[in-house]
């Protein structure tokens, strides 16, 4: 991803209406983030912890997904993230649920996935790989890792716009 600074992801939301998106509270470290190895950024609000938001890049422009957190999470079984599909992180996953777009969303219909609870997917896909029989090219499975993440966001995205 390239450099975002927080005006413009305040102008990207495509489900949040003003107030919401003038409320956004950014990670106190978002200055120091490093852009060029995330393939999406999420953070949950640390003044509102029932608020996450989820910024991609779709076709040049950046958009960003408010996203609601489970109110109560109980011990439980461990759960695929559906975007990075990470069998190794150690990170919990939770259901976090988007209001749609539009007027859907303004009717309270909302669309929603299993995510890391940090937001690690891009870094969960980077990770080191061993080489295999059947994968001897590490990069190649990076690579394919990296492709299937941004895939499978773009899917949630577009469910979000429908």
């Amino acid at each position: 991803m390239q450099p975002i600074t927080q005006a413009a992801i305040r102008k990207s939301f495509i489900n949040a209406s003003r107030s919401q998106t003038a409320a956004v509270n950014f990670p106190a470290d978002f200055d120091e983030i490093d852009w060029e190895n995330l393939d999406q950024f999420g953070w949950q609000d640390h003044k509102m912890p029932q608020r996450s938001y989820l910024v991609l890049p779709v076709e040049n422009k950046i958009i960003t997904i408010l996203l609601r957190a489970p109110e109560l999470v109980a011990a439980s079984k461990r759960a695929l993230c559906a975007l990075c599909e990470d069998l190794v992180s150690e990170d919990d996953v939770y259901m976090f649920v988007a209001p749609k777009a539009g007027a859907s969303g303004k009717n309270g219909n909302s669309v929603g996935t299993l995510i890391h609870s940090t937001f690690s997917c891009s870094d969960n896909v980077r990770a080191e790989v061993k080489p295999t029989v059947i994968h001897p090219d590490p990069e190649l499975v990076k690579a394919e890792r990296i492709r299937g993440l941004q895939e499978r966001t773009l899917q949630f995205v577009q469910k979000v716009r429908s």
